[in-house]
């Protein structure tokens, strides 16, 4: 016997057979058994299971079990510990179909144990560092009971002023497809059915990261073109992988929103990328299409979702209200139902459920203790995610790393915050078991060094902003102001300043100001903060930036007047200790950026692997008539692609293998690469297509290949990148995907601005 039943019995559950004509012969046939048991299902169990409900928000947990007991939901979210979640099992169990509910989180970038947010995993350019988060994630997600995440998030972000460019991976295609690819199987594991696996929902689909003004919600218009060339290969590269989910954007596309999209859902993802798994709309998306108005009323609105190919309807009873009555008018056909439900119960199959409900959840006799027990958390790969997440943007004079003798004065706001480190969508993760940067500087110096604190200033005395950020924590506010006034907190950070041999100001954003509806008209440090790096500033000793945050922020100031500054986005759980890694030199920075960071809000959008123009600014050259902005520089502050080190690096002019190529066949080009400074420390080998003449304008380049190499003082290491007809196609105006002839320039550097070039030609 199964052990399914097995562990049906030791719950409670009467479990004879999953519907009593299904066979269990049946069980390890997939499509054999899922159709079998929707031919047994009424139609109110078939709608019951197209419902993703969540606990408290959506429904009481008395109603959520009558409602599961009776066959009318077929997933929950925000549910996230075991003893929460087997009672709702059980009930799923005692339905006539004794059909498994799954249960699903936002498990973005960590669960109990907080790795970097999204782009400070991205800004390690390492894949394997980014699936240890991954790995960690489902492990510790699954040991809570949870089958699904709805994650990863890959859309492409181009307008730092939306606030969900914390929650992605930055500006690029290729870097972020890479990316997409790797969580998904991080996630997943060897088979989502594994007991320490959870299946990849990857989000949001699509184009969410190019809404209009970076405003959340926002509706998107762009050309096929675009969509294909830039926009959509995260997704597809994350469908490729084998996600098993993917949710449906709440932005429209177009004119048409993405959960009424049939092109989007049924034509583009299931037709042509061959995507077999279940789609889920966004938190109340489907009754939101009458807001959009595409849909008359709630009727309407449900029939459009169906029939454009969205199978789970999330926190919306629309499904449940509006199709029974839309299948008796002929409106909607029943194989419209059974495919969608035919979605659900194969995610359902894939996630292991139907061999044991209880496989992630367990036995009651083996719940931990305590839910947020230290030894749940993964503390050692967090600390060493989070130091290869952090950029070194600026270092005058050697700077850093900073010597553990003499005094040091750390100010700001987010010195020490725990919340803040963990950054936005930070799951199950514990606010106290966040390491600060102050107790990372305290447990760094021991005895060594005196470390002074002041807060200095609040996050912002802007009260509209502070009543907006504690909005939703309304009753454990975020942004707390202190009691003091302005002039007193700088004064006393002025005075801990004046006693110090070095400052150290840890300043940005408080998390709850990079998050989903925190869209921003500035990228400005907050005045408060501002007027304290000013008055630091002023006393004349070195001054160390440590920017927290959650998208690129305007940091002129920072360039012109720090001696160092780090990026260091939001670290984590472990990210006091990690940023003190860097600044005392325990560990050598190895970041770079994956979005650029732009000069002024009016230079958005600023990506490196823009199109090109008719009339390009040269820099040097005067600037009539060209296409660039009169009142600054051209180009971003800081470049895609960049970021220092404790040591420096030397990079050879490219060296190819032949300077032509057959489609058949491919090319080499080889740098050698050099650490020429004093330290051990690792650079990222970065490689750029350029395709000098094409049927539709292309880039002035585009990244293929990038390579994370540490080598010791001195050392040498040729570092050589394979490129084929591959990396040479693009999307032409037909849609298709081409490789034309013609010359290619390679371009190899250490950031997509410091680049050596070489060229060939495709024949």
């Amino acid at each position: 016997m199964k052990r399914l039943y097995l562990l049906g019995l030791m719950a409670g559950v009467s479990l004879h057979s999953i519907a009593a004509q299904t066979p269990s012969s049946l069980l390890d046939d997939k499509p054999a058994f899922i159709a079998s048991l929707i031919e047994q299902m009424t139609l109110e169990e078939k709608i019951g299971q197209l419902r993703l409900i969540s606990i408290g928000g959506d429904m009481p947990r008395e109603r959520m079990l009558e409602e599961l007991q009776a066959g009318h939901i077929g997933g929950t979210f925000n549910t996230v510990t075991r003893p929460d979640n087997r009672p709702m099992q059980e009930a799923a169990l005692r339905s006539r179909l004794k059909i498994p509910v799954f249960f699903a989180y936002d498990v973005v970038h960590g669960h109990r144990t907080i790795f970097p947010i999204s782009l400070g995993l991205a800004s390690t350019w390492d894949l394997a560092t980014i699936a240890t988060s991954g790995r960690v994630s489902a492990i510790e997600a699954s040991a809570d009971g949870l089958d699904m995440t709805f994650a990863p998030m890959v859309d492409i972000s181009r307008d730092p002023r939306w606030g969900r460019t914390s929650e992605g991976f930055g500006e690029d295609p290729y870097l972020v497809s890479e990316i997409a690819r790797t969580m998904v199987q991080a996630y997943q594991g060897k088979s989502p059915a594994a007991a320490d696996s959870v299946t990849a929902s990857v989000k949001h689909f699509a184009l969410y990261g190019a809404v209009e003004g970076g405003r959340d919600y926002n509706v998107v218009d762009m050309s096929p073109l675009r969509m294909h060339q830039d926009y959509l290969p995260p997704y597809r590269a994350a469908v490729d992988a084998g996600a098993g989910g993917v949710m449906v954007a709440l932005n429209s596309i177009n004119g048409v929103p993405a959960s009424a999209n049939s092109w989007l859902l049924k034509d583009l993802l299931r037709r042509d990328w061959g995507f077999e798994g279940v789609t889920l709309s966004d938190h109340g998306a489907i009754s939101e299409l009458i807001r959009h108005g595409v849909a008359r009323d709630e009727r309407e609105a449900a029939l459009l979702a169906i029939k454009a190919g969205v199978d789970m309807s999330m926190a919306d009873s629309l499904y449940q209200q509006e199709l029974p009555g839309l299948v008796a008018s002929g409106d909607v056909e029943i194989g419209e139902i059974d495919k969608a439900v035919r979605e659900v119960l194969g995610a359902k199959y894939d996630m292991g459920l139907f061999h044991d409900p209880f496989r992630r959840i367990g036995l009651a006799q083996d719940d931990p203790k305590d839910r947020n027990a230290e030894n749940r958390l993964h503390r050692k790969e967090a600390r060493e995610v989070a130091r290869q997440s952090i950029v070194l943007l600026e270092n005058r004079d050697r700077t850093l790393p900073l010597k553990r003798s003499g005094t040091i004065a750390l100010v700001g706001p987010l010195a020490d915050s725990p919340v803040d480190m963990m950054g936005s969508w930070s799951a199950s993760g514990v606010a106290k078991q966040s390491v600060t940067l102050r107790q990372g500087m305290l447990d760094a110096l021991g005895n060594k060094a005196k470390l002074l604190h002041a807060v200095g200033a609040n996050i912002t005395d802007d009260k509209h902003m502070v009543e907006y950020l504690n909005f939703l924590n309304w009753d454990s506010p975020e942004v707390v102001q202190g009691p003091r006034s302005p002039a007193e907190m700088i004064a006393e950070a002025v005075a801990a300043a004046e006693q110090a041999d070095v400052i150290v100001a840890a300043v940005g954003e408080s998390r709850g100001m990079s998050h989903e509806s925190s869209s921003r008209t500035s990228l400005q440090i907050p005045a408060s903060q501002k007027a304290l790096l000013r008055a630091l500033k002023k006393t004349g000793k070195p001054l160390v930036l440590v920017i927290m945050n959650g998208r690129p922020l305007d940091l002129n100031w920072a360039r012109n007047n720090a001696d160092a500054v780090l990026e260091t986005w939001f670290t984590g759980t472990e990210g006091g200790h990690a940023i003190s890694d860097v600044l005392f030199g325990d560990y050598n920075p190895s970041g770079k950026l994956p979005i650029s960071i732009p000069r002024s809000v009016g230079q958005i959008p600023t990506y490196y692997n823009h199109l090109r123009v008719g009339r390009p600014y040269v820099e040097g050259k005067p600037g009539n008539y060209t296409s660039h902005y009169f009142e600054e520089p051209t180009g971003p502050l800081y470049p895609f692609g960049y970021g220092l080190s404790y040591t420096d690096f030397d990079i050879s002019d490219v060296r190819l293998s032949s300077s032509t190529m057959t489609r058949d066949g491919g090319i080499e080009a080889s740098v050698t690469l050099k650490n020429v400074g004093q330290r051990e420390g690792a650079t990222v080998v970065q490689l750029y297509i350029r395709d000098e003449v094409a049927s539709v304008i292309r880039p002035v380049k585009e990244l293929k290949d990038f390579r994370k190499v540490s080598l010791k003082p001195g050392e040498v290491r040729e570092v050589t990148f394979r490129v084929d007809e591959d990396d040479l196609e693009f999307v032409n105006a037909q849609l298709q995907r081409v490789a034309e002839p013609g010359a290619f320039e390679v371009q190899i550097g250490l950031d997509s601005q410091r680049v050596k070039p070489a060229k060939f030609t495709l024949l």
